[in-house]
């Protein structure tokens, strides 16, 4: 039931003017305010439109009433004033959308390009140092390693075998025939503190006027830092065919005297860093000597009976 003060509330609209088309009347009814906080909800009725004529005109549609439209506004309008109280205020554009702060990069593009190329040719520079610093230790490295050659001694050689004789070669050739067999020894020393040597040589041969009646191959082999080795070197040669050289031999037993000389190169090679600082050094060794079959006694070399380039 409503109060006499409510009734009384409740009107009717007035025909329109007859200008206008005709519309069917509208009612309002009371609803109770949301700002009332007193018991009494006669005293605090609003008045709602009620729209008969057709369904656009009701409340229920997002684009009419007044009542929808004000609180859908104090909603949205309550939003932006509540984060704009927390948040303070902010400029808006023309548009209406709050403006951001925009970071901005701090120097050109052409600067950063400068940085890059400075730091690419200080990379090249320290690249150059190192290299140039490198390279000249390994030089110093290689100076000072120098000086350390193998030293090699003639200890002895014993003939086992010492033959004259006569023969033909693979042609036919009737000629004087050389046969020796025999055994070399020496001694290497490697004085290098630093690195050992890896020692090889050329073959050694026995000459006999130029044509070479034996030949060894002294093995390869490597040889620590300050230290001493003893090596021999087995040499052969079997009826090697002398031609015109061999005139001035005799086949008698009383002169079988024969004058030879002893021929050989020594390699050495050091790795002082790795295969990139190497040392090596070559030494030629010539030593005469006359053999007498006879004796049997291996043949000492004297201290200057040999030669060494």
């Amino acid at each position: 039931m409503l109060s006499a003060k409510s009734e009384s509330d409740i009107t009717s609209l007035a025909p329109s003017s007859p200008s206008r088309s005709p519309k069917r009347p509208a009612y309002y009814v009371q609803s109770p305010s949301r700002d009332s906080h007193d018991g009494d909800k006669s005293s605090s009725m609003q008045a709602t439109p009620i729209y008969n004529n057709s369904p656009m005109e009701s409340p229920s549609h997002p684009s009419f009433g007044r009542h929808s439209r004000n609180s859908s506004a104090s909603r949205f309008s309550g939003i932006f004033r509540s984060s704009s109280g927390r948040k303070g205020s902010r400029k808006r554009n023309d548009k209406g959308w709050p403006e951001c702060n925009v970071i901005m990069e701090e120097g050109a593009y052409d600067d950063l390009q400068d940085k890059a190329f400075t730091r690419r040719c200080q990379a090249m520079i320290a690249l150059f140092s190192f290299v140039l610093l490198f390279t000249t230790f390994c030089l110093i490295i290689w100076g000072a390693s120098r000086p350390f050659k193998a030293e090699i001694t003639m200890k002895s050689l014993a003939v086992n075998n010492l033959y004259i004789g006569e023969g033909s070669d693979s042609t036919g050739v009737v000629t004087k025939m050389l046969t020796v067999n025999g055994s070399l020894r020496m001694t290497i020393y490697n004085p290098a503190t630093l690195f050992g040597i890896h020692v090889s040589s050329n073959p050694v041969n026995l000459i006999y006027s130029e044509i070479t009646v034996a030949s060894g191959q002294l093995k390869k082999y490597y040889q620590p830092r300050k230290s001493h080795r003893t090596v021999s070197v087995n040499l052969e040669g079997t009826k090697v065919p002398l031609y015109g050289a061999g005139s001035s031999l005799s086949v008698s037993s009383n002169d079988r005297v024969v004058p030879l000389t002893l021929k050989f190169q020594i390699r050495s090679r050091g790795d002082v860093v790795g295969k990139l600082v190497r040392v090596k050094h070559q030494k030629q060794i010539s030593c005469p000597l006359v053999i007498d079959p006879i004796s049997t006694k291996p043949i000492k070399f004297k201290k200057n009976s040999c030669k060494f380039e």
